[in-house]
């Protein structure tokens, strides 16, 4: 799916069909031609309500200037003229506050709402758009201009088909992409982008003395492998460190999940997955900023040599685990991932991305990321970031009592609780006993586990896939560093 914008009015743009918004039920606009025929068909303009009038080449789509119901609108639009042989649409600007936001939701919705995972399909779809032509024409007439409007279409064209890139990774099913194979990939991506690469494999691991990580993927035919990826521009703002849970399989190991529950484990490296887009848009949008992305990536699985509730492992940074269950694993790999990451990067900020517990999508649902960390303003400028990026996002608390549920007799900390609630949170502060004193201030925790798949299609989001933390956090760096926060 190509965007792009051309300086000419839009009744003098050619194309095969014209998208139309109608902003909060105003049937009156000059841009709704149509009005007895969506009468006759009882549309009224509702959110996400399509009226599709193909022999007057027009689609309308009900809406507000909301940026990512924008997103949501043109998705809808995308996606009913899949397997149509309509191929050039064109558009105007819909401008709420800022006048590139919603250029960019337009480019955003668009290209995440064509989105299809086919790779193993025998037969793949046929038809749909091509290309979304804007014009030089707003809804209001407020003005921008074509340059920053062709800016913010490129950015957002890099966001999004990174976002989609992340999409594939994760839907793409683990006898295809397992630690060694998804080193490889990162690799060859990073390298195409002159980012550094730095992979450790088994050998490397033990050397580094990460023997929570190495007991996780012990049990599995395929080694793991961890990944360091670097973006270094000329003098950075600061210095980033994303570490990404990369489970390309889990089982359950010896705690063996039920088989219900076992499907789509293949997302369990969607951490690591969304870890490497960002740092490839980074380096695309040329951000000011220092990223190292680091992929934990392991398999999790049974065997004679796999390891056991009961064990006792010892951390990169010698602190002692009891295992109470082995499904609690994704939290053994970041725990020597995170402190990898600062002793070898010393960074200023800490981002963990993980797909990392069940009960935050019983806390907060399918669609919405936990942000938990123990500084307040470092979680509000990731929420806010949440909230411009179209990503959904709440906090989850910690407090000075459930620390003390991670308490073991025989080592230093669980990696389990001894209550089944709060569990997203107690993960959390098991990451926490991995943070250096000097740097709790400088870490955020990012639970994907809810939106990072969804085995139903939302919003401009199909089935599988989502590919969360990238915009998000992209979003989250240019505020913080390109923007200064001021900026949507």
């Amino acid at each position: 799916m190509k965007v792009t914008i051309e300086n000419k009015n839009l009744h003098d743009i050619q194309a095969d069909i014209e998208i139309v918004f109608v902003i909060d039920k105003n049937l009156e606009h000059k841009w709704v031609q149509d009005r007895d025929t969506l009468e006759a068909l009882g549309f009224k303009g509702e959110k996400e309500e399509v009226a599709f009038l193909p022999e007057k080449r027009r689609i309308y789509v009900g809406t507000s200037l909301d940026h990512d119901e924008i997103r949501i609108a043109t998705a809808k639009a995308v996606q009913t003229l899949k397997n149509k042989k309509f191929k050039r649409a064109k558009i105007g600007v819909y401008i709420q506050n800022c006048p590139i936001t919603n250029i960019k939701a337009v480019t955003e919705g668009a290209i995440l709402g064509d989105y299809e995972f086919t790779k193993f399909k025998s037969k793949k779809s046929e038809g749909g758009l091509d290309e979304i032509v804007m014009a030089n024409e707003e809804y209001a007439d407020k003005s921008f201009t074509i340059q920053n409007a062709q800016k913010a279409i490129e950015e957002a064209t890099i966001v999004a088909e990174t976002t989609n890139l992340v999409r594939d990774i994760v839907n793409t099913p683990p006898n295809e992409i397992y630690p060694e194979s998804f080193a490889k990939l990162a690799t060859q991506l990073a390298s195409e982008e002159g980012i550094e690469v730095q992979v450790l494999d088994e050998k490397d691991l033990e050397n580094e003395k990460m023997g929570a990580f190495l007991a996780v993927a012990r049990a599995s035919a395929n080694p793991p492998r961890l990944v360091h990826l670097s973006y270094k521009p000329q003098n950075p703002k600061a210095k980033i460190a994303i570490v990404g849970k990369g489970l390309t399989y889990d089982s359950g190991g010896l705690s063996l999940k039920p088989s219900d529950y076992m499907v789509t484990m293949k997302s369990d490296k969607s951490g690591a997955s969304a870890a490497l887009g960002i740092i490839l848009a980074a380096k695309k949008l040329e951000l000011p900023v220092e990223i190292h992305a680091i992929l934990g990536l392991a398999e999790n699985m049974v065997g004679g040599n796999a390891y056991k509730p009961d064990d006792i492992l010892t951390a990169k940074n010698g602190k002692t685990i009891e295992v109470k269950n082995t499904d609690a694993e994704g939290r053994l790999v970041l725990a020597d991932s995170l402190c990898y990451a600062q002793e070898k990067v010393e960074p200023d900020y800490i981002i963990d991305i993980a797909t990392l517990t069940g009960a935050c999508v019983v806390a907060l649902g399918e669609y919405t990321t936990g942000v938990m960390g123990h500084s307040d303003e470092l979680k509000e400028t990731m929420l806010k970031a949440a909230k411009s990026s179209g990503e959904l996002a709440a906090e989850l608390p910690f407090n000075r009592y459930l620390p003390k549920l991670l308490k073991s007799e025989d080592a230093d900390i669980c990696n389990i609780s001894s209550s089944r609630y709060g569990g997203a949170i107690t993960a959390a502060l098991f990451l926490s006993e991995f943070i250096e004193e000097k740097n709790k201030d400088k870490w955020l925790h990012l639970d994907i586990a809810g939106p990072a798949y969804v085995q139903k299609a939302w919003g401009y989001n199909p089935y599988g896939a989502s590919g969360a933390g990238v915009r998000v956090v992209i979003k989250w760096l240019q505020q913080k560093f390109v923007f200064n926060q001021k900026h949507p």
